[in-house]
């Protein structure tokens, strides 16, 4: 992180007596990818410009246990939940942002059975509040004015906690012009990293499902496209490496689209 960024942690806001408004989940994808960091950068910048008063867990963030859910390691699943619940517990956490849709469905579907109980927001739906509000401080360029992006649902995002309006509307914010893949909303094509597919080696068959969704999206003519998941991301990624397309097309999350559209004067 630049040092002209402000990412406090819980640590400090307790030390002064005081809670932020919302505690940022960066996850272990934000954390640790190096280009799922660019996600979070971007998202910090624009929390700062906002004067959205938030902290991080920092150093006593752990992983959600999304992945050993989803491979099918409950007792891991568990561990990793009630020692994330305890931290979050003792912090008094009322609301969680993600900008990572396996963590936002974890926390807001599957913490609660555990004692975890969170008001837990997705960061498209953040941003899309941020502009209802009409803030000051965020003020649009046109440098996204009429080019031609395409946006992925993510299968945790939309099928799962159906989020399908709000990344829609802050692409049609920045005026660019919104294709829609053949398949989306809740008939998208998973990019192929659900279940910790992302972590395993791709099974027998004729092609990979990130080079399927790929190719759904490069048939819209879109030179961008939009995701809101730090998986996807990837997914696209190598998908428009394994076709040669990487030089042509490009992948951002909608925070960087955001983010590049915010106007610098």
């Amino acid at each position: 992180m630049s040092d002209t960024l402000k990412v406090p942690t819980m640590a400090e806001f307790m030390a002064q007596g005081k809670q932020p408004e919302v505690l940022f989940w960066v996850g272990c994808a934000g954390s640790f990818d190096d280009r799922a960091k660019k996600i979070t950068k971007a998202f910090v910048k624009l929390l700062n410009k906002a004067n959205v008063e938030f902290a991080v867990l920092g150093t006593e963030e752990s992983c959600t246990g999304d992945p050993a859910k989803r491979a099918g390691n409950e007792f891991l699943f568990q561990m990793q939940a009630l020692s994330n619940i305890q931290i979050l517990n003792g912090y008094n956490v009322k609301k969680i942002l993600t900008a990572c849709p396996h963590c936002y469905n974890i926390f807001k579907n599957e913490y609660p059975d555990l004692g975890g109980h969170y008001e837990v927001i997705h960061h498209s739906v953040f941003l899309d509040q941020l502009l209802k509000q009409n803030d000051q401080c965020i003020h649009l360029n046109n440098s996204f004015l009429g080019r031609k992006i395409t946006y992925h649902d993510s299968c945790y995002l939309g099928r799962s906690n159906n989020i399908y309006a709000s990344p829609r509307k802050l692409i049609q914010a920045i005026q660019a012009e919104l294709k829609e893949i053949g398949r989306h909303h809740a008939d998208a094509l998973c990019c192929g990293a659900g279940g910790s597919q992302m972590f395993k080696d791709s099974e027998a068959g004729l092609k990979d499902i990130n080079i399927e969704r790929t190719e759904e999206a490069l048939e819209t003519g879109s030179e961008i496209i939009a995701t809101a998941c730090p998986f996807c991301l990837t997914m696209f990624s190598d998908g428009l490496k394994a076709i040669d397309k990487e030089e042509q097309i490009q992948v951002l999350d909608i925070v960087e689209l955001f983010q590049k559209a915010i106007d610098k004067g």
